[in-house]
């Protein structure tokens, strides 16, 4: 599996619901997800793996070396993480702009 098909697999999958999506936030936001592979090379077993997942201005960048145990799972899970935060920074942004 390429790295970039492993990233739009885990992009529709966000988007689908097959994750429950615990706040109105990430309901909302789940549309706009974008999973990215920042990498020089499309291999899973290149020595420096980058993902980003990205919400509209906001994103992380994760690194991965290949000699990971179940690397496909672990990105996957980072990448939930990863929109999961994001969506609380958004919420945080959000109700600051109300309270002004």
């Amino acid at each position: 599996m390429k790295v970039s098909e492993l990233c739009k697999m885990i992009e529709d999958s966000i988007r689908s619901g097959r994750y429950p999506l615990e706040t109105e936030t990430q309901k909302k936001f789940a549309s706009m997800l974008q999973v990215i592979n920042k990498s020089d090379s499309e291999d899973l077993h290149d020595a420096n793996i980058r993902i980003e997942t990205r919400v509209q201005d906001l994103y992380v960048v994760s690194n991965y070396v290949p000699n990971i145990q179940h690397l496909p799972g672990v990105i996957e899970l980072d990448v939930v993480d990863s929109f999961k935060m994001i969506c609380r920074k958004l919420d945080r942004l959000d109700q600051g702009i109300k309270l002004k």
